[in-house]
């Protein structure tokens, strides 16, 4: 980004060049101007039009590829031997107290919580955090008015799971385990069926593979390019289709990955970065390519000008044209940083708000 003193380069040249023959019109074969010979002083033809010199950051940025998906991702197994009854749609949404999946009839229910049903909980069990979260469950679901929601499983625990239990055609037993309720963080969208009505299912069998609903973007961003990637950062994505929209980094990984679990060639490397996406409708598409603009670089309160505003001066170097009234004159400027069409300035008098000439567009 930073190309302090030097001629820009790729699609920057081609519209400074643009502006040469404005230049070059001010001077003589000599290289000095018609009047002076002094170039900050020379007389430039009438300008077609102006813009402002600006006083601000300048960003650039940097497009790398991703893959619009869901957040997160599980993987259920079944937890009893059976026949599969009922078997959700790809791509539906499961929400709490509804199930997951059947095995002879019997529902695998999802409650939200983060922890994990580790064991059974029932009677007798010692206090714990997994109590409470079932019980905040039955408490949302309907169940247990009478309850206190606490880490203690009492009798009235007991009978709100009883009264679940009956209503889910599930043995009411007043207690439950991992093969009638699975705790996650929130509702699921079904990523993937690993089976369908009619199986026969067995412990450990692979069921279902869900994710959350919030749609994020997925990159595996090369390690050279990590500094871009900072947490909180703004980006936009450009989604199928030609729409943008604006995301935040919420991910950036610690671990390097190479592709297929072996250093490229070239020793390349990449990292996970995860970009939550503003509002705006992302469609469904799973895995859908997209491309992410992420800033690369910053240059703090600096003055610019749009890069169609450098005039290419006969003798080397660049100038701008500062429109006063009527008239005009050609000031020699230093360029810096770049990004977003516009380019960092230097020159003697130059201030932010002074108007510029610039092409027609």
């Amino acid at each position: 980004m930073r190309r302090k003193g030097a001629a820009l380069t790729g699609a920057a040249v081609a519209v400074v060049l643009g502006g040469a023959a404005v230049a070059a019109a001010s001077f003589d074969d000599s290289g000095g101007t018609g009047n002076t010979g002094n170039t900050a002083g020379a007389t430039a033809p009438p300008v077609p039009s102006v813009t402002e010199i600006t006083r601000g950051d300048l960003v650039d940025t940097k497009s790398v590829g991703g893959r619009l998906t869901y957040s997160g991702e599980h993987r259920i197994a079944a937890e009893v031997s059976g026949t599969v009854t009922s078997v959700p749609a790809e791509g539906g949404v499961v929400r709490r107290g509804r199930s997951l999946l059947k095995v002879d009839r019997r529902p695998l229910v999802l409650m939200y919580g983060r922890v994990p049903l580790y064991r059974p909980l029932r009677l007798g069990v010692d206090d714990g955090p997994d109590v409470e979260q079932l019980e905040r469950n039955l408490r949302a679901l309907g169940y247990g008015d009478d309850m206190t929601v606490d880490e203690e499983f009492t009798y009235a625990t007991h009978t709100a799971v009883a009264e679940w239990q009956e209503d889910h055609g599930l043995p009411e037993t007043g207690g439950v385990d991992a093969t009638q309720v699975v705790f996650l963080d929130g509702p699921v969208r079904v990523a993937a069926a690993k089976v369908k009505v009619g199986d026969k299912a067995r412990p450990g069998t692979p069921v279902l593979t869900l994710t959350g609903t919030r749609r994020v973007v997925q990159v595996d961003l090369d390690t050279e390019d990590q500094e871009m990637a900072r947490k909180g950062a703004g980006v936009t994505v450009e989604l199928p289709g030609g729409r943008e929209i604006k995301g935040k980094v919420t991910f950036v990984g610690s671990v390097a990955q190479t592709a297929g679990g072996e250093q490229g060639d070239d020793g390349s490397s990449t990292i996970d970065v995860e970009i939550t996406l503003g509002k705006g409708s992302t469609g469904k598409l799973d895995q859908a390519p997209v491309t992410v603009r992420m800033e690369s670089e910053r240059v703090k309160d600096v003055l610019g000008v749009p890069v169609e505003a450098l005039l290419a001066l006969r003798e080397g170097g660049f100038a701008v044209e500062v429109v006063e009234g009527s008239a005009t004159r050609l000031v020699p400027v230093e360029t810096g940083a770049y990004g977003g069409g516009s380019v960092e300035i230097k020159g003697e008098g130059l201030s932010e708000g002074m108007k510029v000439g610039v092409p027609k567009s």
